[in-house]
């Protein structure tokens, strides 16, 4: 079977630094979303033009955005939800970027890290429109768009030892959304921790620590029934957690890689010292195939491998899960700066849209991925 391989199509160099890139529903469009040097946020849309990026439309903000997502709009409305450095949430409408925002509330006093959304676009709309933040302040929200004066959830951590702060949250992911009753919510935390949060019951479903600080979390589908979670770290951490089984003590069952950020020269050979796993995303078309973004500017491609049995008994006598494998498919380099967004398009098989540090947005092709 012929390796996929990936390619750097078009590469579009920014007068800003790059915080996230997403596509743009049913588009040959990405939003990239940052800040200029005088500190003001920037959201630029551009095309795909015969081999260029063309710029179609501009919207500045009096702070940094930091991440987006259209997660909770539907596919007939270019509504992106964006969070920024002074703690708001906002939905911009893109073809009316000169008007207000349609929906805007104070979402954290500090500093807001991250977001997600779900119950729109191309899923199955279980359950409510939502929006999931979370803030330098450590407190985790989930925002109902119907009511917009308060949190319908907020999970704030509590100090686990005298004379601790509240720890900050980097990352945020929805899953579980198989039905109108059942939704979940993972969080990553500065200091590893993980949490997994049951909306319907509103509590902690389940918890880790990775020992070092987590940059993203995602789901594999976010639309059905729990099967995978995949959590990347500084320093090179990746994690990838079988959700079918959960054992009452050992939890999920889970397989790791410790040097997933770094590079991989020409030769095989793996350089450079322990670098962080910005992001994953898995590949809309095959959940068992999902990328690592690292903060040597590669870019790693993996396949996750189900055992012969995803169940057996442990010594306790209840079920417990069994993991499974990854093979790495693929690794090149891109950039020689972090690599700290990436998106794919959930139309076209291979093609993705990624940022980085060194002020340029890449349009990437990665062949081959039909055959997996």
């Amino acid at each position: 079977m012929d390796k996929p391989f990936v390619l750097c199509h078009i590469e579009k160099a920014v007068d800003f630094t790059i915080f996230d890139t997403k596509w743009l529903p049913c588009s040959a469009k990405c939003v990239v979303l940052g800040n200029k040097p005088n500190g003001k946020g920037v959201l630029r849309i551009f095309e795909m033009n015969t081999g260029q990026l063309d710029v179609v439309k501009e919207y500045e903000y009096k702070a940094t955005l930091k991440c987006g997502s259209f997660g909770a709009s539907s596919l007939r409305r270019s509504h992106m939800a964006v969070v920024s450095f002074d703690g708001q949430l906002q939905i911009l409408d893109l073809e009316r970027l000169d008007t207000d925002a349609i929906f805007s509330v104070q979402a954290h006093k500090g500093m807001a890290n991250c977001m997600d959304a779900i119950g729109g676009g191309y899923m199955k709309k279980c359950g409510a429109p939502e929006i999931a933040t979370g803030g330098a302040d450590g407190i985790v929200k989930v925002w109902d768009l119907r009511q917009k004066d308060s949190p319908v959830a907020c999970m704030e951590p509590t100090a686990s030892n005298a004379g601790d702060t509240n720890r900050e949250c980097w990352t945020v992911a929805f899953g579980d959304s198989h039905n109108n009753e059942e939704r979940s919510l993972v969080a990553g935390y500065d200091n590893g921790d993980v949490k997994m949060f049951d909306l319907r019951q509103m509590k902690v479903r389940w918890e880790t620590n990775t020992r070092n600080g987590v940059c993203s979390a995602e789901f594999d589908r976010r639309d059905i029934q729990m099967n995978k979670l995949v959590v990347t770290t500084l320093e090179g951490g990746l994690y990838v957690y079988d959700l079918r089984t959960q054992h009452q003590t050992k939890g999920f069952a889970c397989v790791s890689e410790k040097d997933a950020g770094r590079s991989l020269g020409s030769n095989g050979v793996i350089s450079g010292g322990k670098a962080t796993v910005w992001c994953a995303r898995h590949l809309p078309q095959n959940r068992e195939i999902f990328v690592t973004c690292g903060g040597t500017g590669a870019l790693r491609l993996w396949q996750y491998k189900y055992p012969e049995k995803r169940v057996k008994e442990a010594a306790d006598g209840c079920n417990q899960g069994v993991a499974g494998k990854l093979q790495m498919l693929q690794a090149t380099s891109v950039s020689s700066q972090p690599i700290n967004s990436f998106d794919w398009n959930p139309d076209r098989i291979g093609l993705a849209v990624c940022g980085s540090f060194d002020q340029a947005v890449r349009i990437l092709l990665t062949t081959n991925l039909n055959l997996y």
